[in-house]
């Protein structure tokens, strides 16, 4: 049986693409008691409230009827945003170049956070330019890798 998050993508794709933009990411998490289905949506020059609430109503109206979830749950869509996570090849593929931040479960030299640009994605493993000294990060040490947005 397919995973939630595979198919509320599947059924997702055609309408955020008709609509625009880009599928960034789908997520079926419990938070509070309740299930939450983000979709998280991306364009060139930016994600309005528009697109939010178009690409919402047509998934949610494919949703209805498709029922593929079991149990009650709350749907959300909204920007990927602009320290959007990085979880997939493409998206590091996508992102080469830009500033991350690397977060580790454990330790590593005294901190579990590093920041550097990135410069290589290799079978999960993030490899990072800190002022010119590449840092390698194996997969099942990173926690999280974000885009650094700098204020």
């Amino acid at each position: 049986m397919a995973k939630v998050t595979e198919v509320a993508a599947g059924l997702a794709l055609p309408i955020v693409e008709q609509n625009g933009c880009t599928l960034w990411d789908v997520e079926y998490v419990k938070e509070a008691g309740d299930w939450y289905l983000r979709l998280y949506i991306d364009k060139e020059g930016g994600v309005s409230i528009d697109d939010c609430e178009a690409v919402s109503r047509a998934v949610s109206d494919a949703l209805d009827a498709a029922d593929p979830i079991e149990g009650s749950y709350i749907f959300e869509v909204s920007s990927a945003g602009a320290d959007r996570a990085l979880k997939k090849p493409e998206h590091f593929a996508a992102m080469m170049g830009r500033e991350v931040e690397v977060r580790l479960y454990r330790a590593r030299e005294g901190r579990k956070e590093f920041t550097g640009v990135l410069s290589g994605y290799e079978d999960g493993a993030v490899t990072i330019d800190c002022g010119g000294q590449p840092l390698r990060f194996e997969k099942p040490d990173v926690a999280q890798v974000r885009l650094y947005v700098r204020f």
